[in-house]
């Protein structure tokens, strides 16, 4: 089980401390990316990473309008992983594709209330992580909702059933209490907020990491 990092500001600073501070602590992080149309809110522009000296690597999470449109702007900010919200896609093989061309991976996220079935098939082949919210996209701080379970049994399942390669991640609310069950529910990857910057970063890592 990896543990991300994830950053969502709209402070340049506040970026460039927060990437500082997970150096050396973590392998990834991941930066949100929300523009003030896909929820009602907005962070940094992706390209602000381009000035940051950094060897993490570095996930985008796009939760805005039409991904596609953002994908040169991650790849700009040194982007490792692109993961685009599929709500507001237009297409889903055509992101991948813009993807792939910037020499990034990319992966797909949905939203909690979003099924798995929204994923164009086609893309299974392609895709390198899909990213499941267990909270509604968009804002730091909410409850980890637990119907999100059914969604993760699902996904494991259609994954073993094709034989896909793609991770998946969980991101939203997730605490200590709940990673036995995302463990069990075969998740590899969990992405923790703000908390995880709330006294030390690699203490509170080791929180979420079963004995």
């Amino acid at each position: 089980m990896e543990i991300i990092p994830a950053i969502l500001t709209n402070n340049p600073s506040e970026l460039a401390d927060l990437v500082k501070i997970a150096e050396g602590k973590s392998a990834r992080i991941q930066i949100d990316i929300i523009d003030g149309n896909f929820a009602d809110n907005k962070t940094i522009d992706p390209s602000i990473l381009s000035t940051i000296d950094t060897d993490l690597l570095l996930d985008f999470h796009l939760m805005t309008k039409d991904p596609i449109d953002w994908v040169e702007k991650a790849a700009t900010g040194q982007a490792d992983r692109i993961i685009g919200q599929i709500e507001k896609m237009s297409n889903q093989l055509e992101f991948i594709a813009k993807v792939e061309g910037t020499g990034s991976k990319v992966g797909l996220a949905l939203d909690l209330a979003t099924p798995i079935g929204s994923i164009t098939p086609q893309t299974l082949t392609s895709i390198d992580v899909i990213l499941v919210m267990s909270v509604p996209a968009g804002f730091a701080g909410q409850k980890f909702d637990t119907k999100v379970f059914d969604k993760l049994e699902g996904l494991y399942k259609l994954r073993e059933k094709g034989n896909f390669k793609f991770r998946i991640c969980v991101d939203g609310g997730v605490t200590p209490s709940v990673v036995k069950d995302l463990v069990d529910l075969h998740v590899d990857e969990i992405v923790v907020g703000k908390r995880l910057f709330e006294g030390d970063l690699e203490e509170n890592i080791k929180k979420f990491i079963l004995p």
